[in-house]
């Protein structure tokens, strides 16, 4: 094969036959990104990248065990890969016996499409987009607001080679779009995001709508004070903060004593009641318009995730099933020492199980109550609770029997998502959503809003 060759398949290939490791593990990530920027009604700039990163993994039998050296490099053509092999083998040969060592992967169906080129995104995918996104400018101009905001829309193509004879890939298109609306003093703001594979799902025009009606009803202010409120969360909001629990779902740290599943003497919380309602929040590689890699795609090793494990098959898993906990996150090492199954992080999220309602219904069948836009600045205050704390941002609305009658000042609050889990009165329709908070990490979620009676609103926010 010619050392000029650059296609990703070609690349896994020669790096295999230049690895004298006892195993070798290859990743090429070719990505291609377009996006659109704008401010104040008005297209900013836009673009189009490509790049590649390539993962090399080595493992070296010893005595005391296996080791593993892990080296990733951007931009890697071939005359790249000899030096970039070496050094993840001196890394293995210089490391001690890896903890999560275990045999790699063997028995994995090749990809039939492994030795096609790596799928590309490009300006194209706007082509209905900006348009309509020109017209809502023009719409906005007229109403006397200002749109801000991004488009991005990304292809990553992952190709996974091993020495024990793995030749998977998979292509993950993954797009966002943030829109933020702003009264012409910037006092009051509105924002809306939406999560697509190809922005031929997304509507300029309805989301502009949406935010000329909470800036509308910011036109009344009214200002409360700190305290506990029955709040209606958005799914965005509700993305946010189980994110935020699945991340926190490790069966190590919970078996280790060290989390909010854990329980004395070493057990785990599963089996146990979580939830207050029959809600059931689960992962699926195949889940329709949410797909995410079928198999394991680990760069590095953590306490639940094992680069040995890479190329080992992802199915549906339930974490909360009807609303008792049912699986933690595990690698095969992590399942080994809590004697729990193998069940990997799937990359995509849905809490489901609920009822009905869309968001404005359920504003409707509110007495009293308060209707968030979105969470933000969300940070882990106490592990062992799960305690998060965070800002409420573009809009805070009072609701007073059944209508959205002023907004309210922002807040900071205080709250475990297990804790809202298990005191929501009222889960709403299930639809898919983009994360405010952890959009740049985790995009393929869908949730229903969720009623919480007494949500934790722990002092007043001076924020917009």
């Amino acid at each position: 094969m010619s050392r000029s060759a650059t296609k990703p398949h070609e690349i896994v290939e020669r790096a295999l036959d230049l690895s004298t490791a006892d195993g070798c593990v290859v990743i090429a990530d070719e990505e291609s990104t377009a996006n659109l920027r704008w401010a104040g009604n008005a297209l900013t700039t836009n673009g189009v990248t490509r790049g590649r990163t390539l993962t090399v993994i080595a493992t070296v039998d010893g005595k005391e065990g296996t080791a593993s050296g892990v080296v990733s490099r951007s931009a890697v053509t071939a005359d790249d890969l000899e030096p970039l092999v070496r050094a993840a083998e001196e890394a293995a040969r210089g490391a001690g016996p890896a903890e999560d060592a275990q045999p790699l992967v063997t028995g994995v169906a090749p990809s039939p499409d492994f030795t096609d080129a790596p799928a590309e995104t490009s300006s194209a995918v706007f082509a209905d987009f900006a348009p309509a996104l020109g017209e809502a400018f023009a719409r906005a101009r007229a109403g006397g607001r200002k749109l801000y905001g991004f488009a991005n829309h990304e292809y990553v193509s992952s190709y996974l080679g091993t020495s024990t004879g793995l030749r998977l890939r998979h292509d993950q298109p993954n797009g966002t779009l943030e829109l933020n609306a702003k009264s012409p003093d910037r006092t009051k703001s509105a924002w809306a995001g939406r999560a697509t594979r190809d922005f031929t799902d997304v509507d300029p025009a309805a989301l502009d709508a949406e935010l000329a009606r909470r800036l509308a009803w910011a036109r009344r202010r009214v200002d409360l004070p700190a305290g506990r409120y029955e709040t209606l969360l958005p799914p965005t909001a509700v993305a946010d903060l189980l994110i935020y629990q699945f991340w926190s779902s490790s069966a190590r740290d919970a078996a280790e004593g060290r989390t909010v599943f854990s329980k004395p003497g070493g057990a785990t919380r599963l089996g146990e009641r979580v939830a207050g309602l029959p809600l059931t929040l689960r992962s699926d590689p195949r889940e329709p318009g949410l797909e995410s890699a079928p198999f394991v795609l680990a760069h590095s090793s953590g306490d639940d995730s094992s680069v040995f494990d890479n190329g080992l098959p992802l199915g549906p898993t339930e974490w909360v099933r009807g609303g008792d906990l049912a699986h933690l996150v595990t690698s095969r090492h992590s399942a080994a020492l809590t004697g729990l199954p193998v069940t990997p992080a799937v990359d995509n999220l849905v809490l489901d199980g609920g009822g009905d309602r869309s968001l404005e219904e359920m504003v409707a069948a509110t007495g009293r109550g308060l209707l968030l836009t979105c969470l933000w600045y969300i940070r882990e205050v106490d592990p062992a609770t799960l305690l998060l704390t965070g800002l409420t941002r573009d809009g805070v609305y009072l609701v007073e029997n059944g209508e959205v009658v002023g907004e309210v000042n922002n807040f900071r609050f205080n709250e475990s998502p297990v804790d809202v889990l298990g005191r929501a009165s009222e889960a709403g329709r299930t639809e898919r959503t983009l994360p405010r908070e952890w959009g740049d990490y985790f995009t393929r979620a869908a949730m229903p809003a969720l009623r919480v009676p007494d949500f934790n609103m722990s002092s007043v926010s001076q924020g917009v």
